[in-house]
């Protein structure tokens, strides 16, 4: 076998997140008509819609890929969401991958099964450097719908703030090439403790262990 012929490895999947004993803080970004009433409400109200498929993300850099970094036209404002951890915990044991993947699932049928009858989408995607470049590592992104927004809205969010003005002043930062400045801004993301029947459901990688210090 040559080097080109050897598999490999399969990329490491961590949800890395920042986190209490109690909530754990994702990532969306709105278009500041709705980011605003859900800053005034504590929660998403109108015009956000329920009836929508939502996405959150507990990487912050992602969310900054995702985003422009807060530029793009409807992602304007960047809002931090604390969601308890408990909510985010059901979110993914009631998931199915967006994709099939067969370390995951029986066949592809069974995966169809399971994606019919999920409120919750788990992508891996790659994660993203300071300077947005993609990183070997996958970064979760969790799409709520249905009952799962539902008990989002009205039961697993506990504090909604705007993280705008820490997005670009990390840009600005990049900008200037001043990277450690930028790092030093990030939200301490570290790897989140997932039950192991969480973990093997969206086929997530083994080994993660609680951290000693969560943010508090």
């Amino acid at each position: 076998m040559t080097a080109a012929d050897t598999p490999r490895p399969a990329a490491e999947r961590r949800v890395r997140a920042c986190f209490t004993e109690e909530t754990i803080t994702v990532y969306q970004a709105y278009a500041p008509v709705i980011a605003d009433a859900a800053l005034a409400a504590g929660t998403f109200v109108a015009p956000f819609k329920r009836e929508r498929m939502t996405w959150i993300k507990p990487s912050f850099l992602w969310m900054m890929y995702r985003s422009g970094w807060a530029t793009k036209p409807g992602q304007e404002k960047v809002l931090a969401v604390e969601m308890r951890r408990e909510g985010f915990e059901w979110a993914l044991a009631h998931a199915s991958l967006s994709h099939y993947a067969p370390e995951v699932h029986t066949d592809a049928d069974a995966w169809k099964e399971q994606l019919r009858a999920s409120p919750v989408r788990v992508q891996w995607d790659p994660e993203r450097s300071v300077t947005l470049q993609p990183l070997p590592q996958r970064a979760v992104q969790v799409g709520l719908s249905g009952e799962a927004v539902e008990r989002y809205v009205e039961d697993w969010i506990v504090r909604i703030s705007d993280v705008t003005d820490l997005a670009q002043a990390v840009h600005r930062h990049v900008a200037a090439g001043r990277l450690d400045e930028a790092e030093s801004r990030l939200p301490r993301e570290v790897p989140y403790p997932l039950p192991e029947r969480i973990r093997e459901r969206i086929g997530g990688t083994a080994g993660v262990r609680e951290q000693e210090s969560p943010r508090t």
